[in-house]
């Protein structure tokens, strides 16, 4: 017998087909269906179906993330694919996109096939895969392009390591216009960031700590869309942070280049103040930068500037990050409450309305990395989020399924939580538990 998933009484918003109502989601065998094919199912059938009482709830396409690290293999203290797909299915996200650098890191289709692997034992929601632009993220040698597609990543990226030669860059990014792969580029001039550790600002003369210019993302930025416009490449920039660069940005897409970008949650909610007492759960790459900063990113995501909204959840232990701040490692963690905070700061804060915040976190994203995710259309997979956005709750990270710790809302009160996740069907998260 069919498996059958019948989701009631919620109020459906699925932005990519212009839908936000009160209604039923329906599922037949992992695929959603619409609401004749589910009519015309005999009453034994019909009997036979889970069903799900969403009154109260928002009923949305599962989340998208295409900027994670789930550190497997190679740095599985942090992380791995098991646990940070569960971290994942807590924060209502069904499709998450994984970075490249890895231990080893994934210049080869050997890499991304034992990922891959891993992925189909452990995973509970979707996981794909990235490879890298250069060989061992050295920035000096193309990696095989085409043996990565083959091997089934969704984009390349030489994230966390900059590419710095505008010549590698160039040909990497027509080897993957040649492959039909967005690229994307983690922006920073390393020239301008040597030894810095948070942004150049009045809190870095008052902390005495090395500054990192705005100007080194601003520059590769540029650098980026220059190389868009000749190749015709789509270059996608990761975790945007300056006023700048949402700037060069929109200027750029008004030309009709091929840029798009993206911000993080904790860039559009903190600043470098936040560093006054010298606790590195706020010490990220790129580091928090200013209001003004903050308040350019919301401006980008309200006007389209910015594509969407990703975590770069970057899983360190607790001893990697309980060390002096020039000592400790740049990251932070935010798949388990990256919908809470970002409600909280864009919908709740009164810039955008609750299906603009749902479109970027998930078809927007879904269509960069061009992923069947992100919709509730007919014949999609039946990958659904249910949330509560005025639920009131506060964030303990010592709760969290992730493996790490190193979350800066810890101990904050966010508005909006998520009370189950589905991923072909079945669900994976109950607003408590894992269930897969």
């Amino acid at each position: 017998m069919s498996e059958l998933l019948w989701i009631q009484n919620g109020r459906v918003i699925d932005p990519a087909n212009g839908r936000d109502a009160i209604g039923d989601v329906f599922a037949v065998d992992g695929k959603l269906v619409d609401g004749g094919v589910f009519d015309a199912l005999n009453d034994a059938q019909k009997a036979a179906a889970t069903v799900v009482d969403a009154s109260g709830l928002v009923v949305a396409p599962g989340l998208v993330d295409i900027h994670v690290h789930f550190r497997d293999p190679g740095q599985t203290h942090k992380e791995d694919i098991g646990s940070g797909s569960r971290a994942a299915a807590a924060g209502g996200f069904t499709s998450v996109v994984c970075m490249p650098n890895t231990s080893p890191v994934c210049d080869n289709a050997g890499t991304i096939q034992r990922i891959v692997d891993k992925v189909a034992r452990d995973a509970v929601v979707r996981v794909y895969t990235t490879g890298c632009l250069t060989i061992g993220m050295n920035g000096e040698q193309l990696a095989p392009t085409g043996q990565l597609k083959k091997a089934g990543v969704v984009a390349v990226t030489d994230d966390g390591k900059c590419v710095q030669s505008n010549e590698i860059m160039r040909r990497a990014v027509e080897y993957a216009k040649m492959f039909d792969l967005p690229i994307m580029d983690h922006c920073q001039d390393a020239s301008l960031t040597q030894k810095a550790v948070m942004n150049e600002g009045e809190w870095s003369l008052r902390l005495g700590l090395r500054g990192w210019p705005k100007a080194a993302e601003d520059i590769i930025v540029a650098r980026n869309v220059i190389l868009a416009e000749l190749s015709g490449a789509h270059i996608h920039m990761q975790h945007v942070s300056s006023a700048a660069s949402v700037d060069i940005l929109r200027r750029a897409k008004a030309r009709g280049i091929p840029v798009s970008g993206e911000a993080s949650p904790h860039h559009i909610e903190f600043t470098d103040a936040c560093l006054h007492d010298y606790d590195t759960v706020f010490k990220m790459n790129p580091p928090l930068r200013t209001n003004a900063d903050r308040e350019a990113l919301i401006e980008g995501l309200v006007d389209g500037t910015l594509a969407c909204i990703a975590t770069d959840h970057a899983p360190h232990s607790p001893t990697e990050k309980d060390q002096e701040f020039d000592a400790a490692p740049f990251g932070i963690i935010g798949l388990e409450n990256s919908l809470a905070s970002s409600l909280t700061t864009l919908y709740h804060g009164g810039h955008l309305g609750l299906s603009e915040v749902v479109a970027l976190m998930t078809h927007k994203g879904a269509e960069i990395c061009k992923l069947n995710a992100g919709t509730l259309s007919p014949g999609a997979p039946a990958d659904v989020c249910l949330f509560d956005p005025d639920a009131v709750w506060t964030v303990d990270a010592s709760r969290f399924f992730s493996k790490s710790r190193n979350c800066p809302w810890h101990g904050n009160t966010l508005k909006g939580r998520v009370k189950g996740t589905f991923v072909g069907g079945r669900q994976v998260f109950d607003g408590a538990s894992i269930t897969a």
